[in-house]
């Protein structure tokens, strides 16, 4: 009975982690990165915590992210291309992918914050 028990815990946590990392998907496709869905739950997270890095940097320097982001953002004019998320090429790794919106993000807290 116990070995039911067990399989059923580990069915839910199965469960919730793919739950989760769906939520995560839909987040990361929101924010207009593209997935391959070779991406594991742990890329996934990676992925987002970046993108979220690089949302911080351009707040911080005074961009719009409603302005310089988003999935339609090929038809926005940003307040400074920088501020706008990198493209994923369609081969490129998540981790690769990763190290490039993390020097992305690095850039913009380098730079002086926009004048307003």
């Amino acid at each position: 009975m116990t070995d039911a028990i067990e399989q059923d815990r580990g069915d839910e946590r199965h469960n919730e982690r793919e739950r989760v990392a769906l939520d995560i998907a839909a987040r990361l496709s929101d924010r207009g990165v593209v997935l391959t869905g070779e991406e594991s739950s742990e890329d996934l997270v990676s992925l987002l915590e970046a993108v979220e890095r690089f949302e911080r940097a351009v707040q911080a320097k005074g961009g719009d992210l409603m302005v310089d982001e988003g999935p339609q953002r090929s038809k926005l004019q940003p307040d400074d291309a920088q501020f706008v998320i990198p493209s994923r090429a369609a081969d490129e790794s998540a981790g690769r992918y990763i190290r490039r919106v993390d020097e992305a993000a690095s850039g913009i807290e380098l730079r002086p914050p926009l004048a307003g």
